[in-house]
């Protein structure tokens, strides 16, 4: 079996089994970040252990656009290939577009809580005092592109589940210079939580992690990207699915794609 098809059929392994939420990232990652005056972007998504390498397309994923006046917008056809994901979008107007994943629901399995610790199922013996409960994940990856001038109103938090919201504007940040944010869980500020910031040309040269990161009592946070380059934040939360969901519990992958002039 050649390596990539020995890459891929691992990957469909993983998947497969209930820790897809914690070894995988989603991404979505445009062909560009600042258009220009063109009409139109390319965007590539899928799950991958490292940051921007894909190993398996999103599948089920409800992708679209928001546009500058807020609204969503279709995406054109999306083609899944065994690896990733791929669509074109038209960008039909000047102003900033989030383009999104969609919130999407992944497989269930079952985890090990003690307190506000967490173990996948099969990671370990049960630990003393634990209990096991049935979890989904459900996972978001969002990226922000921008004709002329940069506009607000694609970056209005959604006010549900996991996610970012941006206070420097996603298409204003550049190297060695803050970037503010706001991790909120259904429209309220998280605080204390773990987010991990990753730059593409780690692949390369070794440094893959840029940084980790805790957001305050407030929920902010702040990375400063050291180079020119494509950057992801990744951020996890665990807790409480809401009434009717099909699991008592949820596992929330968040990840924001950026670009640093």
């Amino acid at each position: 079996m050649s390596s990539s098809l020995f890459r891929t059929a691992t990957a469909l392994s993983l998947l497969a089994s209930a820790s897809l939420a914690q070894a995988h990232m989603p991404y979505v990652l445009p062909t560009q970040f600042d258009i220009g005056k063109g009409d139109h972007i390319t965007v590539q998504s899928a799950f991958a252990e490292d940051a921007f390498m894909p190993e398996v397309a999103m599948r089920d994923a409800p992708f679209h656009l928001v546009g500058p006046d807020g609204r969503d917008l279709p995406t054109g056809p999306v083609t899944h290939l065994r690896d990733l994901t791929v669509f074109e979008a038209a960008i039909p107007a000047d102003g900033t577009y989030r383009v999104t994943s969609g919130q999407r629901a992944g497989r269930k399995g079952k985890m090990f809580k003690v307190g506000n610790d967490w173990k996948m199922g099969g990671e370990a013996d049960q630990p003393a005092g634990a209990v096991q409960v049935e979890v989904q994940s459900m996972t978001l990856a969002d990226a922000y592109v921008t004709r002329g001038q940069t506009t607000d109103a694609a970056l209005k938090p959604i006010g549900q589940a996991l996610e970012i919201q941006a206070i420097t504007h996603p298409n204003a940040i550049t190297s060695g210079a803050d970037a503010n944010f706001v991790l909120l869980f259904d429209g309220k500020p998280l605080a204390g939580a773990d987010l991990t910031l990753f730059r593409s040309a780690g692949l390369y040269d070794g440094r893959k992690v840029v940084a980790q990161i805790k957001s305050d009592a407030s929920g902010r946070f702040s990375v400063k990207p050291e180079d020119a380059g494509t950057y992801l934040i990744l951020v996890r939360h665990r807790g409480a699915a809401p009434a009717g969901s099909e699991t008592p519990y949820r596992s929330y992958t968040y990840t924001l794609t950026f670009d640093a002039a």
